[in-house]
């Protein structure tokens, strides 16, 4: 399949080039209508032409639903809770499939002589495709973008697909790429270009209602950010059965309280702290937190006004209406 790509375009494609762009990243285009960073470009064939395998375990969803919980819940149960090996860092056992388009390599290189950029970073479909098997793989991409080999059918590999409020992702989102991805805007900016569809990784029912409409043909495991909250324990249950994986009661607790919040939180294998620290060494991003901030469910409550809340409601019953989904 031929990508097209064009211009973000109009006053929110004004609104996101002032607002989300740095030396990092200069520019976004759409890609078959969802918007990624310009060099995207060079790594759309090798992403469309991954070799897929029918072991592989894929994490999808959109950014900030609760990908990293997810990811760890779901390597920890394939591998047999071997805490041992889960302190290697989550990227290097887990990685995210387009992680390289999001960063213009070559300026970070020049202002930083002597980096060492790991590949995972570098060269992430090059990194996922030599892993061995089974592999353990997170995108952010639209269904309609994923490879050609899983869309089809040609391959079937496992796939879960986690999924949040839209209110608590967009508030969420705002402050991890207030953190880490150099957005230098308001809120105000951020829930203007969220709404409008024009965000990083927009539109986000786009993403949402992709995988949704695909879950059953392609036996889609959907999780939503709520429900774990609620019951972690019953997730990870249900996750392990659609994994072809057992767990007794020992350690079901076990795991359980290794993806609490505070554990998470405290686990330098996904909290990425040693990443926020060094993107402030290269002076990439200037803002100071932490990536796992709240952990928790209905922060839009004290975050948005009544009328904002509003708006958010009516868009939402407007994607969902006919669809089947409740978020």
């Amino acid at each position: 399949m031929a990508h097209q790509f064009t211009p973000v375009g109009g006053e929110l494609g004004e609104l996101l080039q002032k607002t989300f762009t740095n030396y990092f990243r200069t520019a976004y285009i759409k890609v078959d209508g969802c918007i990624l960073p310009e060099n995207y470009k060079q790594f759309a064939d090798a992403i469309e032409n991954f070799e897929v395998r029918d072991d592989d375990i894929w994490v999808c969803s959109y950014p900030k639903t609760g990908t990293t919980w997810t990811q760890e819940m779901v390597w920890s149960i394939a591998n047999d809770l071997n805490f041992e090996r889960a302190k290697i860092p989550l990227p290097e056992r887990f990685p995210y499939l387009e992680f390289s388009p999001m960063f213009e390599k070559t300026e970070i290189i020049r202002r930083n002589p002597g980096i060492v950029i790991p590949e995972y970073a570098m060269d992430s479909p090059g990194y996922a495709s030599k892993m061995p098997s089974p592999r353990f793989i997170k995108t952010h991409l639209p269904f309609h973008l994923l490879p050609r080999q899983l869309r089809t059918g040609e391959k079937k590999p496992k796939i879960l697909y986690v999924v949040r409020n839209p209110k608590d992702t967009c508030i969420s989102f705002y402050h991890h790429c207030k953190l880490v991805e150099g957005y230098n805007g308001t809120f105000e900016e951020f829930y203007t270009l969220f709404l409008g569809e024009s965000d990083h990784y927009g539109p986000f029912w786009m993403n949402v209602l992709g995988y949704w409409k695909n879950r059953k043909e392609h036996n889609i495991l959907w999780l939503t950010y709520e429900d774990m909250k609620q019951d972690l324990c019953a997730e990870i249950w249900r996750t392990a059965i659609y994994l072809g994986n057992t767990l007794n009661k020992v350690q079901l607790s076990l795991l359980t309280e290794h993806l609490s919040f505070a554990s998470m939180k405290a686990n330098p294998a996904v909290n990425y702290e040693e990443l926020i620290a060094k993107l402030h060494e290269m002076s990439q991003v200037k803002r100071e937190g932490v990536f796992m901030r709240s952990g928790t469910t209905e922060q839009w409550k004290s975050f948005m006004a009544p009328e904002l809340v509003e708006r958010f409601d009516e868009w939402t019953e407007k994607h969902l209406k006919g669809t089947g989904l409740a978020l």
